[in-house]
């Protein structure tokens, strides 16, 4: 459709806009009239001021014809099912040929000399493709010589110098419109710019001195609905000299080879909607054109042309104005970008201090949070706030947390590329009205949504005052029949509207602004990463280092401690006579600590060796580790009295053997003797095996499997206060010993084993009533 350019009358009208009969009839009672849903790109027919052919490949049959009765004096019988050459001569056949596998903007025009039997006339064609089909399009030449480059050249020349020279986009659009009546003699044309919900306003225009004028209103999307957007994506110009023509049937209406109507969307000379023309007509509008204005590959508005009275225009002219709606349409971005430049540049300025400010945190939410007006000046929101694990900080005007979680949880299913926006939040978000005095716009950035990290910025309510071309309602008709349809409006003149629920709407230098803060919190937290990556390294070495050191000194030191032990063991035998009995007791007590240093020195030196010593993985049969651990624990521990249990079967698993074993031989070990009941017991069992919060890499498709094993006693527990240190090295509850003594290193090396095994261990206990050691093993652990 064509944008309906409507009169204004001198009387205005206010109102608050209410629901109109078409608003209480379902969708499915109103028929194709509904604009949206017109099939405008199969209407069957075309304007009758050119001859539309259908051919057939490669032979160029012509298979459908219309209107070449009035303008070739051929009756459509004559034409269908012969070839081309019936209207050509061989050359301009071939050429036609040869330009069948060519970018068709590159051979069209095509000039052509068709002879009738009463005179050989000129017609300027166009020639395209849709689908399967080769459509050829012929126009009466309507200039009296062939347009040469010259020509051409001259009439965009300065036009384009012009457009590339303005300093604005306002003024870009103030002379594309001047232009373009030049060289047209339109009575009227504008700049129509369409908003993200569709709707457009007229925001240039030229015009006779003895027309209203239409700067300044807007129209609502559905005088241009989404399928006639798509064409003018499509399409650079589109015409229609007379609006009072009859249109002109293609025959046959089925074409013979797809077996349906024939796709005219790119054509020249497609049939207008009769909704359109009702609409053309109620406003005395005789001749129409638009050109389209296309901003990073989406239509970003019309030139749009009108005229009270049919205007053909040469072929030339056109693509005149075709090609300068495409340089503007280039010209756009950058134009735009020159828009509110020192804002845009107040914005980078706020951005660059957040860049700077952050870093110098501890976390991110202070370094956010350190400038609260920078925050809010980022984007000119009256309100912020950031949801950070599971916590929200505001700063302004903002709902409350519990509006704030409700509309978190709806937010969540609404991003795109890590944004969202509007201007209207209650239209989307119907409990948004709740609150839309202070939240009537809303900015959602999304920082990280595996951790639920956003930023969300508020705008309050602007109550406006919106001119429209008339009243944007259709009214709805009902026939006699009772079929239902939507109707073009009568009357234009100038209807106002006040609309409530709405913010000033946010600018795309904002959301650029948003996208690049995010942008520079990912680089930090990156950069962030890669220096504790770095510490990481050093700290393996470290580590690295502090292993080898332990295990060379508690290896070094072993010797003269076992020289001390056996000196004064020697002394007990060889002066035992000659001490008096203090002294033999000090000599005693001094081999007993001896003793204790080297079974330190053995932990020590077994703990540093754990890190040195690779894993030998293989699979295991867990049932024949267990039992074969539990026979050498009847030994060592020399008990027979505790009932071990395994609820069932263990699972066989990839581990060390000998290091998984020594995991079950500290822990069984540990729940029999620190167990002073009469009936002790041990169970030995593991879960169902579950998916892990993380993948082992970062290309898996699905976490990993891990299984989770535990033994579980009735014995002594452990307080609660003691349950964060009880892997610690050498940490013991009880004196040396009690509960059968020990070195106090037995729950550390588990610990190592299980996390060299990609594990992770911990405890559940409740003292006085006995402990659950739990381990968890992957089912594919990678070596180390």
């Amino acid at each position: 459709m064509q944008l309906p350019a409507h009169r204004v009358s001198s009387a205005s009208q206010s109102s608050e806009r209410q629901p109109n009969q078409a608003e209480n009839i379902a969708p499915e009672e109103i028929n194709l009239t509904n604009c949206d849903r017109e099939l405008i790109h199969i209407p069957g027919k075309i304007q009758p001021h050119g001859v539309l052919l259908v051919l057939s490949e490669p032979d160029l049959t012509i298979v459908q014809v219309s209107n070449s009765t009035s303008l070739l004096k051929r009756s459509p019988e004559e034409l269908l099912n012969q070839p081309l050459s019936c209207l050509l001569d061989s050359k301009q056949i071939q050429f036609i040929s040869d330009c069948l596998n060519e970018d068709f903007e590159s051979v069209n025009p095509l000039h052509l000399l068709i002879t009738t039997p009463q005179e050989t006339l000129a017609f300027d064609g166009i020639i395209h493709r849709r689908a399967e089909l080769l459509i050829l399009e012929l126009e009466p030449s309507r200039s009296e010589k062939r347009a040469d480059f010259f020509g051409f050249y001259h009439l965009v020349k300065g036009t384009i110098h012009k457009l590339q020279n303005a300093h604005s986009l306002s003024e870009m659009c103030n002379l594309i419109v001047k232009e373009v009546r030049r060289l047209t003699d339109f009575d009227r044309v504008m700049v129509y710019r369409f908003n993200e919900e569709g709707a457009g306003q007229v925001v240039a225009e030229d015009k006779r001195d003895a027309l209203t004028p239409y700067l300044g209103l807007h129209y609502p999307p559905s005088d241009i609905p989404k399928q006639a957007k798509q064409l003018y994506t499509l399409n650079g110009l589109r015409i229609i000299p007379d609006v009072s023509y009859q249109p002109a049937a293609l025959i046959p209406t089925i074409n013979p080879i797809t077996h349906q109507v024939t796709d005219l969307s790119l054509s020249v000379l497609r049939s207008v909607s009769p909704l359109h023309i009702e609409y053309l007509q109620n406003m005395s509008v005789g001749a129409s054109m638009s050109i389209s204005l296309i901003k990073n590959k989406k239509l970003w508005g019309l030139i749009a042309c009108h005229h009270a009275s049919a205007n053909y225009l040469t072929y030339e002219v056109r693509t005149a104005c075709e090609f300068l709606g495409q340089v503007m349409s280039l010209e756009l971005i950058a134009k735009e970008e020159n828009e509110d430049l020192d804002y845009k540049m107040k914005l980078k300025e706020i951005q660059s201090n957040f860049v700077e400010v952050i870093p110098q945190h501890k976390n991110m939410l202070d370094g956010l949070v350190s400038n609260e007006s920078n925050l809010l000046e980022l984007v000119n929101a009256q309100g912020v706030v950031i949801c950070w694990n599971e916590q929200f900080y505001s700063i302004g005007q903002t709902p409350s947390s519990d509006q704030l979680r409700d509309l978190l949880t709806w937010i969540e299913t609404q991003f795109e590329s890590n944004v969202f926006s509007t201007a209207a939040l209650s239209k989307v978000y119907p409990a948004a009205e709740a609150f839309r005095d202070i939240a009537s716009g809303l900015l959602a950035l999304a920082i990280s949504r595996v951790n639920r990290n956003y930023i969300l910025w508020f705008r309050s309510e602007v109550v406006q005052t919106v001119n429209w071309g008339g009243n944007p309602n259709k009214p709805v008709e009902i026939s006699e029949s009772g079929e239902v349809r939507l109707s073009p409006r009568q009357s234009f003149a100038l209807w106002q509207e006040t609309v409530r629920g709405q913010s000033l709407p946010w600018k795309s230098c904002e959301i650029e602004a948003v996208l690049d803060l995010r942008s520079a919190i990912v680089g930090i937290v990156l950069r962030q990463a890669d220096e504790l990556a770095q510490i990481n390294i050093e700290l393996e070495r470290s580590n690295s280092e502090l292993d080898s050191f332990a295990y060379i000194a508690s290896h070094d030191l072993k010797e003269p401690l076992r020289g001390i032990h056996n000196y004064s063991s020697f002394l007990i035998e060889d002066y035992g006579d000659v001490l008096n009995e203090d002294g033999v007791s000090k000599l005693h007590t001094l081999v007993r600590l001896t003793q204790r240093m080297e079974d330190l020195i053995n932990s020590l030196l077994h703990f540093s060796r754990l890190g040195r010593v690779g894993l030998e993985l293989k699979q295991t049969d867990l049932n024949e580790l267990v039992h074969t651990v539990l026979d050498v624990l009847r030994i060592s521990l020399e008990q027979t009295d505790v009932d071990i249990r395994i609820p069932r079967s263990l699972p066989i698993v990839l581990c060390d053997q000998v290091q998984m074993g020594e995991v079950f031989t500290n822990l069984i070990s540990n729940a029999i003797k620190y167990n002073d009941r009469a009936e002790k017991w041990v169970e030995i069992g593991f879960l169902d095996p579950v998916r892990s919060s993380r993948k082992r890499y970062v290309d898996d498709e699905a976490p990993e499997m891990v299984t989770t094993f535990y033994i579980k006693d009735n014995g002594i527990g452990i307080p609660e206060h003691h349950l964060d240190s009880i892997f610690r090295i050498f940490k013991r509850l009880h004196g040396p010993n009690k509960y059968g003594g020990g070195t106090g290193a037995g729950l550390t090396i588990a610990k190592k084993i299980v996390e060299r095994h990609e594990g992770k261990i911990w405890v559940e206990s409740i003292s006085g009533e006995g402990s659950i050691f739990y381990f968890t093993l992957p089912h594919q652990p990678s070596s180390n």
